[in-house]
């Protein structure tokens, strides 16, 4: 009984880990969201005719460091139609 109980226990555990790490991404990705968008209304991106190129999302050929949200994030605010992307590429 004592080996079903700690192979119950571990599965448990595993299930509480990986919901905990899909909060904490989706919490990295709504911050990088809020990020995009201050940066966005301190360059006065606020239409078109203002639109701005962010330097952090360029392409980049060799990822060093920790992972980036902010690629994930802009492609949801794009989505979500709270951020544009002009036919140049720039954001407003």
């Amino acid at each position: 009984m004592a080996d079903a109980m700690q192979i119950t226990l571990g599965i448990l555990f595993l299930i509480l880990v990986f919901i905990l790490t899909r909060y904490g991404i989706t919490w990295r990705i709504k911050r990088a969201g809020r990020r995009i968008i201050n940066d966005l209304e301190r360059l006065g991106a606020q239409g078109p005719d203002s639109a701005v190129d962010l330097p952090y999302m360029k392409k980049q050929l060799i990822k060093i460091g920790m992972r980036d949200f902010k690629p994930t994030a802009m492609q949801s605010l794009v989505e979500g139609g709270i951020v544009g992307v002009t036919r140049a590429g720039s954001i407003t």
